[in-house]
């Protein structure tokens, strides 16, 4: 890298997170990010971790129900069905967004939060009808 010499101006700095102002359409896009890479991981090894408990019998399922059914498997699982529909509503914004629709900022900032509020009430509703709340 070369020095700089007294005479040489500064070059200008990119701005960062500190000059804009947080909004729904930053936040569903990292929020796309993070989700995209809990799912590739984490959604992955759930993924396999049922489908080696199906194929290895009663007993192995058995544990597997009640790692999946304490509190914290809970969490886990319903953390993860809302990495999904969060994850598949932003994939959703972007594929509109790239056939141009929705840059307006109003439009914009709406469709980023009803990815946020549909996701949510997506995950209440299954975990709803798989605890048996809604029948």
């Amino acid at each position: 890298m070369a020095a700089t010499s007294p005479e040489t101006k500064a070059r200008p700095l990119s701005p960062h997170l500190s000059v804009w102002r947080w909004g729904p359409g930053m936040l569903v896009s990292i929020l796309h990010r993070v989700t995209g890479g809990a799912l590739s991981v984490a959604g992955l090894a759930l993924l396999v971790w049922w489908l080696s408990a199906l194929a290895g019998g009663a007993e192995t399922y058995g544990k597997f129900v009640t790692l999946a059914t304490h509190p914290v498997g809970l969490v886990v699982l319903v953390g993860t069905t809302w990495a999904f529909f969060q994850h598949l509503l932003s994939g959703i914004r972007h594929l509109a967004m790239d056939t141009g629709a929705g840059f307006e900022l109003d439009t914009n900032k709406r469709f980023a939060i009803a990815t946020i509020v549909i996701s949510l009430i997506l995950t209440a509703l299954v975990w709803a009808l798989f605890l048996g709340v809604l029948k």
